[in-house]
């Protein structure tokens, strides 16, 4: 008896140390395979057998295999891929958005200053066809730019898109994995051991699926682990795996929004909950980064195409008989887009409706609005300004921000909602007009002659019309005489016509005409000073292809702030921007969202590789380690051996003696 316990002692031995060295090996074998855990042998000492001398011991067993892992580590390897994957997505979109700005010659800026640089050889020759021909290229390479921008815009929103539902698939194929692997897992907790292996790959999955949304997790009793996303909501629960889905945007279908497949449908996930992760970025990078490139660069193309029409209308073409210019360019509408959950009629065509329609240039903002009704005051509405969330309350044929706001068919109503976008579209559809350079209205309706009796140095510099409510040729001729020069450099003057007599003071610098109390509509501008008795003519302009007065309008709107002024209330306009500072101003903010992006990204990818190296520190394989472990039950298994040599010796010798 005592020779079969030495052989069962080493038999036992041997099997458990073999064991112990076949986990190592496969630790080895794995230490460069991503998402393993170590793996460790744990060992227990046999049941003893009970003797009339005591309990001997029946030496060794493997108990069970146990995974290392440490549920805080890779919950934080979970978050830190999460914040890194969006980060990374942010910055390659960020830098593809940038491109859509370039500086120097290639950019919106210069086409701007070239087209309104090129009037300045009309200015000198009003009537020679080749400069006016120059005006027109220049005009259709600046249009060519302005709709480039936008289709390259509309091109990045497509591209998002794609991503989307490239990245939903994914997820969705992650998300079956992960229930997959929940149930295999559950199946094989029965035997009370863990499926060490299963579950490091599911483990493995699951911070894939961190990539694409920040995610948390919690475990069952059963050894499940179920997944949840934007703010609780159930993406894997057990064995069952929810799908995600990409469906138009309410306002507009071109834009994407996420949602999970329900059985009564598809549900929308509110983006301000889903944080982290690439699909999270995206939704954000459309809604707020590619939104304010298409207002930036629609805002430059509406306010330019805009103010240069209106002066073309103020001034005089070359045609027989000479005429008002024709527009020069044409922007896309603005949209007034409804929430496809508004209110419909039996035919399905929407109740209400709403109609927006520029009005001045200068009060365009680069940013979109929604429209609601006031749940406090019925019958009023309220308008929500995006790019700061200014909300005013507004009414039918109310103007807004440059804009004009009109109710029809009819008003919207309780839970209807718009989304208004007043430039959003201008760029992509910007068109030059103009086809026929003599088409040009170089002159000005109104000119001005100095007389030669005139003794200061005083002389014309520009005369032109600036306002077609106000300026009318049944006001000329007009006199405008000179009066007594004061002290503080200003001139005392009298305006007199068919209007009447108006009084006033010049000052140096100051255009003459259209000042607070005397807008007749146009803008004398004068070089040198007048003395007392000195005095201008003020008649309609009787010979066109001379004259110059409307083409040195639009030279005065390069130095202009026209660009996104805003009525502070209380009579008190903000002073905008010129067309460069605003384009400067927008490439600025372009290259500091960049540059903001970059620099999170390097920040959340440094947190993720410290996290997964902290856990790899607990959890990975560390090969001296297990080399020595190895060497240890390596020894170990040949006293075993040697145990079991012995007992088989003893055997014998017993076998010998029974002989």
């Amino acid at each position: 008896m005592a020779a079969s316990l030495l052989l069962n002692l080493g038999a036992r031995a041997m099997n458990a140390t073999q064991g112990a060295i076949n986990v190592i090996g496969h630790n080895i074998a794995n230490a460069n395979t991503p998402g393993y855990s170590r793996q460790t042998a744990v060992l227990k000492t046999a049941l003893p057998q009970f003797t009339g001398a005591g309990f001997i011991g029946k030496g060794v067993q493997l108990d069970t295999v146990n995974r290392a892992f440490n549920r805080f580590l890779q919950r934080e390897v979970q978050n830190s891929q999460a914040q890194a994957a969006g980060d990374e997505t942010r910055v390659i979109n960020m830098r593809r958005l940038e491109k859509i700005f370039p500086p120097g010659e290639s950019g919106l800026g210069a086409a701007m200053s070239g087209f309104l640089n090129a009037m300045v050889d009309v200015a000198s020759r009003p009537a020679d066809p080749s400069a006016r021909q120059v005006v027109l290229g220049r005009a259709q390479e600046m249009a060519t730019r302005f709709a480039s921008a936008g289709r390259q815009l509309a091109d990045l929103q497509a591209g998002v898109v794609t991503e989307l539902q490239t990245s939903v698939s994914i997820v969705n194929q992650l998300a079956n994995q992960i229930a997959s692997a929940n149930n295999e897992v559950a199946r094989l907790q029965g035997s009370g051991h863990s499926a060490n292996d299963l579950q490091d790959q599911r483990d493995q999955l699951i911070t894939q699926l961190s990539k694409y949304l920040a995610i948390t997790t919690l475990e069952a009793d059963d050894g499940s682990t179920s997944v949840f996303i934007g703010g609780g909501q159930r993406l894997v629960l057990g064995a069952q795996a929810q799908q995600l889905a990409v469906h138009a945007d309410p306002y507009d279908p071109l834009r994407a929004r996420l949602g999970l497949v329900e059985a009564g449908g598809t549900r929308p996930l509110d983006g301000n909950v889903l944080s982290g992760g690439s699909l999270s970025t995206l939704v954000t990078f459309q809604d707020e980064d590619l939104q304010d490139a298409r207002n930036f660069i629609g805002q430059l193309a509406t306010a330019l195409s805009m103010r240069v029409n209106e002066q073309q209308a103020l001034g005089l073409d070359l045609s027989s008989p000479p005429g008002s210019g024709v527009p020069i360019f044409s922007v896309g509408k603005a949209l007034a887009l409804p929430a496809s959950t508004n209110a419909r009629d039996p035919s399905g065509a929407f109740i209400s409706g709403v109609q927006i329609t520029r009005v001045d240039a200068a009060f365009l903002q680069a940013s979109s609005y929604t429209l609601k009704s006031d749940p406090a005051a019925p019958g009023t509405y309220l308008l929500t300004r995006e790019s700061d969330g200014l909300v005013r309350t507004v009414a039918d044929g109310d103007v807004v921000d440059g804009f004009r706001i009109d109710f029809t068919p009819a008003a919207p109503g309780p839970l209807d909602t718009f989304r208004l976008e007043p430039v959003a579209a201008a760029a992509l559809d910007m068109r030059r007009m103009l086809d026929q350079a003599q088409g040009i209205a170089a002159a000005s309706p109104i000119s001005a002659v100095t007389l030669v009796t005139n003794t200061g140095s005083a002389s014309v510099d520009a005369i032109y019309s600036v306002d077609a409510t106000t300026f009318n040729l049944a006001n000329l001729p007009a006199d405008l005489l000179f009066g007594t020069a004061n002290p503080d450099g200003t001139v005392d003057y009298t305006l007199s016509g068919p209007f009447g007599s108006v009084n006033g003071v010049w000052r140096p610098g100051q255009p003459l005409g259209n000042e607070l109390g005397v807008a007749l509509g146009f803008e004398l501008h004068l070089s040198g000073v007048p003395r007392t008795g000195d005095q201008i003519q003020l008649i309609a302009t009787q010979f066109p292809a001379q004259n110059n007065g409307n083409v040195k309008a639009f030279l005065a709107l390069q130095g202009a702030n026209f660009v996104g002024q805003r009525d502070l209330g209380g009579g008190v306009i903000s002073s905008g921007a010129t067309l460069n500072d605003a384009y400067a101003a927008a490439m600025g903010e372009i290259g500091a969202r960049v540059q903001g992006a970059e620099y999170l990204s390097q920040v959340s990818t440094q947190v993720a590789e410290q996290a997964e190296a902290s856990r790899a520190a607990e959890v990975g394989v560390n090969l001296d380690e297990e080399a020595a472990r190895l060497m240890q039950f390596q020894q170990a298994y040949q006293a075993a051996a040697k145990v079991l040599q012995v007992a088989q010796t003893v055997f014998d010798e017993l076998i010998n003696v029974v002989r």
